[in-house]
């Protein structure tokens, strides 16, 4: 099993030149489409507005109940994931906030923040083979570390 994915991003100037362009395999192509799920806010995706995640509306949300706040994330990328990665099954999801203290060594001082571990673990529906993938985020701004 050969097929190869493109890369993002898409190296659009590289292609429209015949250039030859990045691919990748089936578990970095389904990695890449769920890192673009959870940085994808609903409505931005101009032909599917139901493409992304709620964690762009939760970023700034005062979190009383961790627990709860975890659950809706989770509901909600579970949703995203089943209806726009259908190359997985049997998909377990989970989501964990927890406060990272990371030095400025800039400003020298300590930041506190809240991170968010995703981790996914589901079965490649054309292989067969296991999957998983974990990511983290800092809400508040969001970003990657």
């Amino acid at each position: 099993m050969n097929t190869k994915f493109l890369k993002i991003p898409l190296p659009v100037s590289k292609l429209i030149e015949g250039q030859e362009i990045l691919v990748c395999n089936l578990k970095e192509s389904i990695s890449q489409n769920l890192e673009l799920i959870i940085m994808t806010r609903f409505g931005e995706h101009r032909y599917d507005f139901d493409f992304g995640c709620e964690i762009w509306d939760l970023d700034f949300e005062l979190i009383v109940s961790e627990n709860k706040w975890e659950e809706k994330l989770r509901q909600s990328l579970l949703q995203s994931i089943t209806t726009h990665e259908d190359r997985l099954s049997e998909i377990q999801l989970s989501v964990k906030i927890s406060e990272i203290e990371k030095q400025n060594l800039i400003r020298n001082y300590t930041e506190i923040k809240k991170r968010v571990d995703i981790v996914l673990s589901g079965v490649i529906r054309k292989t067969g083979e296991s999957f998983s993938f974990n990511n983290s985020l800092f809400l508040s701004p969001l970003s990657v570390d």
